[in-house]
């Protein structure tokens, strides 16, 4: 994972809201949530709930699939996982931990 990709990912979890959001949707699976579960789960508004969704698919933490008329957001795993290793690639000082 490049440096770039790193900072655009913490800075869109660097807020309360979507880091909720982000953990439910980790949570949720693979079947994901549509926004309206979303909303309900979180109290969020759904306009606010909107802006924080853009947000996480602009850092390509989450995604979005149209499955008839709902909406349906996931949480990208691969690049989860991906931070998380760049953030641990050298804790422990390059020993086994």
């Amino acid at each position: 994972m490049e440096s770039i990709a790193v900072v655009k990912a913490l800075a869109a979890l660097a807020q309360v809201s979507r880091l909720q959001l982000f953990r439910a949707l980790v949570v949720a699976g693979e079947p994901g949530l549509t926004p309206g579960a979303l909303s309900e789960l979180l109290g969020v508004a759904p306009n606010t709930l909107s802006f924080h969704l853009k947000e996480l698919l602009n850092a390509d933490l989450i995604s979005q699939e149209r499955v008839g008329r709902n909406l349906i957001y996931r949480a990208q795993f691969a690049r989860m996982n991906a931070l998380l290793a760049y953030l641990s690639q050298n804790c422990c000082q390059g020993q086994p931990c």
